[in-house]
């Protein structure tokens, strides 16, 4: 079973011939990259990623697409792009032209996006993606998932993907399923689909987090094993990669194997439409088991 991870961040350092925006900081330091990344998967038992530019490097895909470039088997993007962009209409007609691109990822929780939202200054975006095939994973809170309603009915054949569970880390720790029927309910759209990513640090509890048994099952059964993607957010996690791997399929135990192949890489890579080879990483031993070695 091939396993593809729906959110990897890669970036390089802050320089004066590549500066960051003034935003907030990387999740670690020092940066992580493709060569280090490719170690971890290998050990990990993780046969490809999806590459998401960081907010804090700006609107710029360079690192992703050469990266994607060196090992496309292993590899493809979601990049970014300023919505308020002049040349926005033939970017998103060319846009899956670049080769390892696949789609586009706003964080919408930001300052300035979320009102870009709310205000339509994102309808162009949702426009032409759905004119061009080009599908839009989106960072937001679960409270504010209604709006994705909305832009889900009026753009039919716009590919739309919410991360986390629609938790960012902005998420006070007492709120962060409050609003689970407002996700939920998104599943009633056939263009809306999920990512199950970064679920360690969405728990209070030790491995393998208890707590988040009852929103994966929600999640799981409003969503279905192909609308519902597996991802780790591997620089900010609190364990190591394996467990990361390990815990979805722990949390669900009553998956069948056809059902935790989709969930594990298979959905992902046809929502988004990567054709990669399923045979590139043999997984690691032990895979799916309790014991956990360090990453």
């Amino acid at each position: 079973m091939p396993i593809v991870d729906s959110q990897v961040h890669i970036w390089a350092a802050s320089t004066p011939e590549r500066p960051w925006p003034a935003r907030h900081a990387p999740h670690r330091e020092p940066p992580l990259g493709p060569d280090e990344l490719l170690r971890l998967m290998d050990r990990a038992g993780v046969d490809g990623a999806i590459l998401v530019p960081p907010s804090w490097e700006g609107e710029r895909n360079d690192l992703v697409l050469a990266a994607a470039a060196r090992h496309p088997t292993r590899f493809a993007a979601m990049g970014r792009l300023d919505p308020g962009d002049p040349d926005l209409s033939a970017r998103l007609a060319g846009w899956r032209e670049q080769p390892g691109m696949l789609g586009l990822r706003f964080s919408l929780h930001r300052p300035g996006m979320a009102q870009a939202l709310e205000n339509g200054a994102m309808d162009a975006v949702w426009q032409g993606a759905e004119r061009h095939g080009v599908p839009v994973m989106l960072l937001l809170p679960q409270a504010r998932m209604p709006v994705i309603g909305t832009i889900a009915a009026r753009y039919p054949g716009l590919r739309l993907v919410l991360d986390h569970l629609g938790v960012p880390s902005s998420v006070p720790v007492e709120q962060r399923f409050r609003d689970m029927d407002a996700l939920l309910a998104l599943a009633a759209y056939p263009n809306v689909a999920v990512k199950a990513s970064a679920l360690p640090c969405l728990s209070l509890m030790p491995y393998p987090h208890p707590d988040l048994a009852a929103p994966l099952r929600l999640t799981f059964a409003a969503f279905g094993a192909r609308r519902m993607f597996w991802g780790s957010d591997l620089s900010r996690l609190p364990c190591s990669y394996r467990a990361a791997v390990d815990m979805l399929p722990h949390a669900l135990p009553d998956l069948d194997a056809e059902d935790r192949a989709w969930v594990m890489g298979k959905g992902i890579c046809e929502w988004l439409g990567w054709h990669r080879p399923h045979d590139a990483v043999t997984p690691a031993p032990g895979a799916f088991e309790s014991g956990h070695a360090a990453a």
